[in-house]
């Protein structure tokens, strides 16, 4: 009788052959699944990854409770690395697997690193979110304040165990701990106050940018960066030119954020839940934010078809302002929730190379007959970054409206271009 793990799934080829007695870690179970590995128990075969009912035997899958503490788990300081939390080599035993100091997460097959940039509300959120994916050997968070990145690294391993995942974190204020990223996350920045708009905090967030894009190109050179500090269209052209990297490795994250909240604000008519509705936000992160109805959808129903004009125009109005509605709300810093989770659908969009069309800012190249400009169009993403933007029959008016909001976001960021 043995405990089997996920490295035993992953080496165990097309079919795993379980004794009596064997247990399955839950982690081996779902690693199982995802590798298409049998389960094969007294000459019985048993399927990887069935729901609650599946056939696999209560004594196959091990409890879920943390087994037993080794040494303990703590913040070690690294004298030249500044303030830093890393997991020190040891024999912890974690939730859903055994791991020990050799241990590498995904065994044969890789899992990448990913990185936020700045640990405030958002990137703190981010990378928690990062981490409870499962799909990263480790999460690195930095910021500039001695012990912020660090503190919020530690206080997010210690629920590794009840989150149910085995990414490890660090966290640091020095730039170098990007190092070997494959996906870092900026949401470094001052965040907006209320009467601020976005464009007020152009120029603090461009200092930012220039150092913190500086670093990427020396510590991650071979990184996909999604930028999500504000104003989001000029700082991923800021990202792009600092960084160095192909325009299709830098990416803005708007369009998620607002497409979701348009969905959100369409489900408080109560014609339908959140997650029923197919829209996407194009145009700027702000004012030009253009919203083809022609391409939204309630369920199976064209949009127009289940509201009214009036109302419809209400919403996208709202879906506009809707960051500034929370601002106002909050009196005291922005939304973080909700682009946490936009910014880490879109990393995991590119992990997975799932193929959804999502809404991003990228370098246009011309699509859609707008001006060559950073600006949120449809996009696929890979493991690269954009590796398409898609094509959409959009009505004449809404294809104007793209038009002219690329042509403004373009005035802007050819005035970052020019000497002062």
């Amino acid at each position: 009788m043995k405990m089997l793990t996920a490295s035993d799934v992953e080496g165990a080829g097309p079919r795993l052959v379980l004794s009596k007695g064997d247990r399955l870690t839950p982690l081996a179970r779902d690693r199982a699944k995802e590798l298409g590995v049998e389960l094969v128990h007294a000459d019985e075969p048993v399927t990887a990854g069935a729901g609650p009912t599946s056939a696999v035997p209560a004594a196959l899958i091990a409890p879920a409770a943390v087994r037993a503490v080794s040494a303990p788990v703590q913040a070690v300081q690294t004298p030249s690395a500044g303030s830093r939390f890393v997991l020190p080599p040891s024999g912890v035993m974690y939730r859903r697997n055994a791991l020990g100091p050799g241990f590498t997460a995904m065994g044969p097959k890789h899992r990448p690193k990913a990185a936020v940039v700045g640990a405030g509300h958002v990137g703190a959120m981010t990378a928690l979110r990062l981490a409870e994916s499962n799909l990263f050997s480790n999460v690195a968070l930095v910021d500039v304040v001695p012990g912020l990145a660090a503190g919020l690294a530690l206080d997010i391993w210690h629920g590794a165990g009840l989150y149910g995942f085995s990414t490890t974190l660090e966290g640091s204020d020095d730039l170098a701990v990007l190092s070997g990223a494959d996906y870092i996350v900026i949401t470094a920045g001052k965040a907006r106050q209320p009467g601020m708009s976005r464009t007020d905090l152009t120029a603090i967030n461009a200092a930012i940018i220039e150092g913190v894009c500086k670093a990427i190109r020396i510590h991650a050179p071979e990184s996909t960066v999604v930028v999500v500090t504000n104003p989001l269209e000029e700082m991923t052209h800021l990202a792009a030119r600092y960084t160095g990297f192909a325009d299709e490795r830098v990416i803005g994250m708007a369009g998620v954020l607002d497409t979701a909240r348009f969905c959100s604000l369409v489900a408080l008519t109560r014609q339908a839940k959140p997650q029923e509705v197919r829209a996407l936000a194009l145009g700027s992160h702000g004012p030009e934010m253009v919203i083809p109805l022609s391409q939204a959808f309630v369920r199976d129903k064209p949009i127009e078809s289940v509201l009214d004009a009036e109302t419809l125009k209400g919403i996208v109005e709202r879906t506009r302002e809707s960051g500034g509605e929370v601002v106002k709300l909050l009196q005291k810093g922005s939304a973080y929730f909700s682009p946490a989770e936009s910014a880490v659908t879109m990393v995991r969009a590119m992990v997975l190379d799932s193929g959804d069309v999502l809404a991003a800012c990228v370098r246009s190249r011309m699509a859609f007959g707008v001006c060559d400009t950073r600006v949120g169009l449809p996009v696929r993403l890979g493991p690269r970054g954009v590796k398409e933007i898609v094509t959409l029959a959009l009505r004449s008016d809404e294809q104007r409206a793209l038009q002219e909001a690329a042509a403004r976001i373009g005035v802007r960021i050819d005035a970052l271009d020019k000497p002062t």
